[in-house]
């Protein structure tokens, strides 16, 4: 008996022994995988995120007639995606929407200018550096003589982009300064043209060709005593894989000078003789126009199905079914219409759907739009007299009957102008969808600042397009009121 029992003790022993040496080799196992490698692998693409307004870096260019994204970071994503041996697609999007859309999957890699700061490097992963740049202070001409050390800068306002390294430099280095925080760098020249700043902090290939195109801007004589930055490649943490192959690639980058050749090959681009301006970049506004409108109908037409279906439960009897409604309408109206599309960007990716920019950006519109349509309706509904419920129920109707043929009828001319409006509000609103890289007309009019480094004129454009389109619309709402009262 205790032979046997001597038996057991040895086969768990060994068993354990062998477990534990296993063990150990399954973590590391499971440490070295990379779901993220894996999943480019297997749909033959890896997608990069960038925004396209920062020339040479990225930006729009005619290429063979062609609206293309070019650049210096292009070529080097190009670079990475044929070492992988898969298919490079370009995902563009605000600067600010892209450590979101990497953190949610909606990306995989960031190519787009980005410096690997700390607060950067808690949320995701970065490559070795690709390029090494140093910062640069811009003015205009007729000041140059005004700045000569950063101690130069009490009191005067530099701009800078928003969540960059050059908005840290200039509120570290330039003391009492007053920095001014842009989106987009044309932003920034334009507001130093027009005298709404008097310095703009810029990385030094930026600030090198906005100095080149235009005459009135040049260097002020300053040095930073911190002004070097390593630009990286941001990727999800834990992807040790996808990291290696892309460290690959960078060191092949600069082992063979690669990146000299990329950046003439985005200056020849970025610097090409300029065709008449309305002609080459007419297309941008056609196509930013039509998003636009499409935009704007898609929310019109399916926030008029939910506020209908939003004013129906409002106007019920059932008291939860209220509250939801009242709920909803009120949540919509008392957040900003940006976080709205941000919610529904980036959490379909947490919850695992997939919507692509331009669905997200409809619903989010529609599902706003819903909520101001549900107090037209209602008010619509309201607005006729009770006494047509009263006597629409004492011929015999029910609730029903008596909704569809005597109050609805009379309802919707006081509903339809307002929904007219509506459609106007939803027109300009829908230039808010340009965050997550839907090429409707703000977003068209960034892409054609970034390429023809004119801050002000695509503005000016996209300004009139708005305005014919909004005056067009409200003088037929106009024509169509004016004859619903005439047969009234």
């Amino acid at each position: 008996m205790k032979g046997k029992n001597k038996n057991w003790l040895m086969v768990v022993f060994a068993c354990l022994l062998m477990l534990g040496v296993a063990l150990p080799s399954m973590s590391v196992h499971a440490q070295e995988s990379d779901p993220t490698f894996d999943a480019i692998k297997k749909k033959g693409e890896v997608v990069v995120g960038l925004s396209a307004d920062y020339a040479p870096y990225e930006f729009h260019a005619q290429v063979d007639g062609e609206d293309t994204i070019v650049g210096f970071d292009i070529s080097l994503a190009q670079k990475i995606a044929d070492d992988m041996g898969v298919k490079l697609k370009i995902e563009e999007l605000g600067f600010d929407a892209l450590l979101g859309a990497l953190k949610t999957g909606k990306i995989d890699l960031i190519i787009s200018g980005m410096s690997p700061t700390e607060e950067r490097l808690k949320e995701v992963d970065f490559s070795d550096p690709y390029l090494e740049t140093t910062q640069k202070i811009i003015v205009r001409k007729d000041d140059l003589n005004k700045f000569k050390s950063v101690n130069d800068f009490d009191g005067v306002k530099v701009g800078a982009q928003k969540q960059t390294t050059q908005e840290a430099l200039a509120k570290s280095e330039l003391k009492g300064s007053n920095v001014v925080s842009l989106q987009k760098v044309p932003d920034i020249v334009l507001n130093l043209t027009n005298n709404k700043v008097d310095a703009a902090v810029l990385e030094g290939p930026i600030a090198e060709a906005y100095v080149q195109r235009d005459d009135s801007l040049a260097f002020a004589n300053v040095a930073f005593a911190d002004d070097h930055k390593e630009t990286a490649i941001a990727m999800p943490k834990n992807a040790p894989e996808l990291k290696a192959a892309v460290n690959k690639s960078i060191k092949e980058v600069k082992d063979q000078k690669l990146m000299d050749k990329y950046k003439k090959e985005a200056n020849e681009l970025m610097f090409q003789k300029d065709q008449n301006f309305f002609q080459k970049y007419y297309k941008y506004y056609v196509s930013g126009a039509g998003y636009t409108l499409f935009l704007a109908v898609i929310g019109v037409v399916f926030g008029a199905i939910v506020g209908g279906i939003l004013a129906l439960m409002k106007l019920g009897k059932v008291r939860v079914v209220r509250w939801i409604a009242t709920a909803y309408i009120e949540y919509v109206r008392g957040t900003p219409l940006l976080v709205q599309i941000f919610i529904v960007y980036f959490g379909s990716g947490i919850i695992g759907i997939e919507l692509s920019k331009v669905a997200a950006g409809c619903i989010a519109l529609a599902l706003n739009s819903g909520a101001y349509v549900a107090e037209i309706i209602r008010a619509g509904i309201n607005a006729v007299n009770k006494g047509q419920m009263e006597a629409a129920r004492s011929l015999g109707m029910n609730q029903r009957q008596a909704m569809q043929f005597i109050i609805f009828p009379q309802a919707i001319k006081n509903i339809l102008p307002a929904l007219g409006n509506e459609f106007v509000t939803v027109i300009k609103e829908s230039s808010i969808v340009s965050v997550i890289g839907v090429s409707e007309l703000i977003f068209q009019a960034g892409n054609v600042q970034g390429a023809s480094f004119k801050p002000f004129l695509p503005y000016l454009i996209v300004s009139l397009i708005y305005f014919v389109m909004t005056f067009t619309l409200s003088r037929l709402l106009g024509v169509a009121e004016r004859r619903m009262n005439t047969d009234a």
